[in-house]
């Protein structure tokens, strides 16, 4: 009989070559690098939150590969591809709980029945983790961004091209054009 030896935030700090990995039902769940588009979307979506945290000194505008480590029952860590961060400067340590403002970019092995409900479970786990509002941004099939606001996780807003998306409450006053996340 083996034990099964639980991942700890620490060995997120030892993943080799800067990889980037969660910590989801005790397991270290690695992520795969994305391809263009879904990371040119988020750093387009970095770029305006940097100006928006810089302009207003709010909060920090975080780039894909941060860990931010939670205490829920099945999830230690999340890794958003951008975030807005208001908590305190944690220095080379990851931030502890979830950010207010959280965004996952699709790529292209982020669709089907399994994937879905992979997504659903994340965003509740940001909720319970504190984050105020999460974007589904999907560049790839439908070319929306789905905000999940933490009152109503059940009943996204849905932005498509040509319209402004925002992030209220989480990221008051600011807002960016669908249009930005395409080439």
């Amino acid at each position: 009989m083996s034990t099964k030896v639980e991942a700890t935030i620490e060995d997120l700090y030892k993943l080799p070559d800067n990889g980037k990995a969660e910590i989801v039902d005790g397991e270290l769940v690695l992520m795969s690098p994305t391809g263009f588009l879904p990371n040119y979307a988020a750093g387009e979506i970095f770029a305006s939150l940097r100006e928006y945290g810089r302009r207003t000194r709010r909060g920090y505008a975080m780039t894909d590969n941060i860990g931010f480590a939670v205490d829920l029952p099945n999830r230690q860590s999340f890794s958003p591809d951008a975030s807005f961060y208001t908590g305190q400067p944690t220095g080379g340590h990851f931030p502890q709980g979830a950010p207010v403002f959280a965004v996952e970019v699709r790529s292209e092995n982020d669709y089907g029945t399994r994937v879905e409900q992979k997504i659903a479970d994340k965003i509740r786990d940001y909720f319970a983790a504190g984050a105020l509002v999460v974007w589904d941004v999907d560049v790839l099939r439908k070319e929306v961004i789905r905000v999940y606001r933490f009152d109503n996780p059940d009943h996204p807003t849905i932005y498509g091209r040509g319209e402004i998306a925002e992030a209220e409450p989480a990221v008051p006053g600011w807002t960016m054009p669908v249009d930005d996340l395409f080439l």
